[in-house]
């Protein structure tokens, strides 16, 4: 399993790989702190945003993550930012995570079709056989969006972080396998298409 920085493209969304020519777009949608309630590290200003990408990067030069930039096809927007991260080749499975859309493109076709790029690649090329996604026990909203795409609910890590605001998080995490990748490939691309 060899990751390296790729674009992936549908057609709502262009997933381009993360780069500090990114900041300024993202400061645009990305600072405002609805976006940040349930993220264990929160961004305010243009500062934080540069730190986030940074910590981003860094973590892919690792080889643990690839981060992307998410655009809308239909403005050319940058409207958000979502990742690969806690990525083990060993055992061919990743994290589908660190997603945050600005209010404007939620509950649009961009959440939906970048999750089904990001499954599909990682699935069909990367050759995973586990692909993880994990949510803050209160976000209701993304633990609904989860189990809507097919993920399974496995369990919840108790006391698991300690948030930008002190607050312990609990964290909820959720699978899909590659058993499951060709039923929920189906149910995703009938998504897309109403």
């Amino acid at each position: 399993m060899r990751i390296e920085p790729i674009t992936l493209e549908g057609r709502a969304v262009r997933l381009e790989p993360l780069s500090f020519e990114h900041h300024d777009a993202l400061c645009q949608v990305g600072l405002d702190g609805d976006l940040w309630r349930w993220a264990p590290v929160a961004v305010h200003t243009q500062e934080e945003m540069r730190g986030y990408i940074e910590a981003a990067l860094r973590s892919q030069e690792e080889g643990a993550a690839l981060p992307f930039a998410i655009v809308d096809r239909v403005s050319g927007r940058v409207v958000g930012s979502t990742r690969y991260g806690n990525i083990d080749a060993r055992n061919r499975r990743l994290e589908i995570g660190w997603t945050w859309i600005a209010r404007s493109w939620q509950r649009t076709a961009i959440n939906t079709e970048c999750k089904y790029l990001l499954l599909r690649y990682a699935f069909e090329t990367l050759g995973c056989i586990r692909v993880e996604f994990k949510t803050d026990a209160l976000n209701a909203r993304s633990r609904q969006a989860l189990l809507r795409i097919g993920a399974k609910e496995e369990g919840v890590f108790r006391s698991h972080m300690v948030t930008s605001t002190g607050r312990i998080r609990d964290s909820v995490y959720y699978s899909i396998i590659e058993a499951e990748w060709p039923a929920i490939k189906g149910r995703l691309e009938g998504m897309l298409r109403r």
